[in-house]
């Protein structure tokens, strides 16, 4: 095996003898909630199908937020209600409180995820919350949980994690206790994020390691936005660290509405692209997934896209499924 593709003790798991990632697509919230466009609920669960048959198997299907705050998300419920139709398909859900919890429980989602933002001044303009009434809330949706007897998995968001437009610095040592403060209340994972685009691979590499030596395979996920052209490069750092679950979104969309210039996730089809070079396993159809990218194009029409892959297409040398020679020879 090709020891580029890792750093020592990497947890990967492995496909058919290669290291292997997931991507999680984040656009159907992340990427809709940041733009104008409100995409019918038909197109989202044309989107969710199609994405399923390009081989996609875990997607952040909707927040259950009031539909005033955020109506590009309002059929959430239905939404989810679709993906749960789908054999293997893990649909998750964002939930930012309590209500939000017990919607998500009742309608059946396999993971919620719950966002704290290390960042003080961004958790309150986000949540119009503390950091730690975050972790407090965590406590009560744990609890909320496991008293109805739901399978829901509970997953802590870090974000804001290498900065702020807001506050500016973020201590490492404040986004290390409050991962541990998730856990402690009841979170069963935790990922990380770079809300804003303020990352590079060299912060990355050294939180997510102190990161995975202080709660291990507990951190789950890694978020990266492409504000500033190093999503790649960031996801690859934190694969090098043993992360091997990224979220992503389709054509780059997205952001946080309460986070000035965090426009960008890191593009869906460029990280499996980039995954597979690697000779990493993703069991995602590239072509598939670029058909998807032109459909849910024409319904952004006006929208900012983003990525590379799109405009040249796939190299003549790519072969979906295999490894490169380096790797083949190893």
């Amino acid at each position: 095996m090709n020891t580029a593709l890792h750093s020592p003790g990497h947890s990967a798991p492995t496909h058919r003898g290669r290291p292997s990632a997931v991507v999680r697509e984040v656009g159907l919230r992340d990427g809709l909630q940041s733009i104008a466009t409100v995409v019918p609920t038909a197109h989202k669960i044309e989107w969710i199908n199609a994405a399923y048959a390009a081989g996609q198997r875990e997607m952040e299907v909707g927040s259950f937020v009031p539909a005033r705050l955020l109506p590009q998300l309002a059929d959430t419920a239905d939404v989810l209600a679709h993906a749960k139709t789908l054999a293997g398909l893990f649909a998750s859900v964002l939930v930012p409180n309590y209500k939000g919890a017990e919607l998500a429980l009742d309608r059946g989602a396999d993971l919620m995820v719950v966002p704290l933002s290390a960042s003080h001044a961004h958790s309150l303009a986000n949540l119009r919350k503390t950091p730690d009434e975050v972790v407090a809330e965590v406590a009560r949706i744990r609890a909320l949980r496991d008293a109805g007897g739901h399978h829901s998995l509970i997953e802590g968001g870090v974000g804001t994690a290498f900065g702020c437009t807001l506050q500016g610095e973020v201590a490492e040592s404040e986004v290390l206790r409050l991962m541990q403060a998730l856990l402690d209340a009841g979170a069963d994972r935790v990922s990380l994020a770079d809300t804003v685009g303020y990352a590079d691979p060299a912060s990355v590499h050294r939180l997510f390691d102190k990161a995975r030596a202080l709660v291990g395979d507990r951190l789950w996920c890694a978020h990266f936005h492409d504000t500033r052209g190093m999503g790649l490069a960031n996801a690859y750092a934190a694969w090098q660290t043993g992360i091997a679950r990224f979220d992503a979104c389709l054509a780059g969309i997205g952001g946080c509405p309460h986070a000035p210039g965090a426009s960008g996730n890191v593009t869906t089809e460029d990280l499996v692209f980039m995954l597979e070079r690697m000779g990493v396993a993703t069991g995602i159809d590239l072509p598939g997934l670029l058909a998807l990218r032109q459909r849910v194009a024409g319904w952004l029409s006006g929208e900012t896209l983003h990525g590379t892959l799109w405009r040249s297409g796939l190299p003549r040398t790519f072969v979906h499924g295999a490894p490169p020679a380096v790797l083949a020879a190893a």
